[in-house]
């Protein structure tokens, strides 16, 4: 008899503004790196930032855009020009919106209760982020959310696991859910948009202790 591994737990640190501290991220053994291009959030960066960020980023590591109600048009542009590997949705978008999506897209999922994952089955995606809802904030809320919930989305494709994960409650997190992949932005920082190095290496080896 084979025995049946659990796949290792994919882990991007999100909201990074700096080659710094992508260079922590991808040291510290991260798969991937997140980049926000919504205004409002603190960790906003500029596409030129981005761009010449991922052009030092070694092969194998995803960078991903986080994008908030923007148009296709323009999140498509952004993508090409900094090459970006895969999109990341925290708004209102369709299913339709995401079909005209010229990159792997990963839909964000601002969990209140059940209801959170009615029409998620209509969606053709690679992925879904599941975060924490609030109404003040589209998502770094550090706030976590009721993971037993996590459970029933994973019937409709490949769950990245967010929401006020840190290193001290990932491990518990990962071990109810077991998702395809985590991620963290405010839980590994020193201040919005300035990565902890510490943190971020006990986030990492806490993840990696799951077998």
């Amino acid at each position: 008899m084979i025995e049946k591994f659990q796949p290792r737990i994919k882990v991007k640190i999100c909201g990074t503004t700096s080659l710094k501290d992508a260079r922590i991220a991808v040291e510290s053994g991260a798969d991937a790196v997140g980049f926000i291009f919504y205004k409002k959030s603190p960790r906003c960066i500029s596409q030129s930032e981005v761009k010449d960020i991922i052009s030092q980023l070694p092969p194998f590591i995803e960078a991903v855009g986080v994008f908030v109600d923007e148009t296709s048009d323009k999140v498509n542009r952004i993508a090409e020009q900094c090459r970006l590997t895969a999109v990341q949705l925290h708004g209102e978008e369709s299913p339709a919106f995401c079909r005209r999506i010229k990159r792997r897209v990963i839909k964000a999922l601002r969990v209140q209760g059940a209801d959170s994952f009615k029409g998620m089955s209509n969606y053709e995606v690679s992925g879904f982020l599941l975060d924490s809802y609030s109404d003040e904030s589209k998502g770094g809320t550090g706030e976590t959310f009721d993971w037993n919930l996590a459970l029933r989305a994973k019937k409709q494709g490949p769950v990245i696991l967010a929401g006020g994960l840190n290193p001290y409650n990932v491990y518990t997190a990962i071990h109810r859910v077991k998702p395809y992949g985590v991620d963290v932005c405010s839980g590994v920082e020193k201040s919005p948009g300035i990565k902890d190095l510490i943190k971020v290496d006990e986030f990492i080896k806490s993840v990696r202790k799951f077998r």
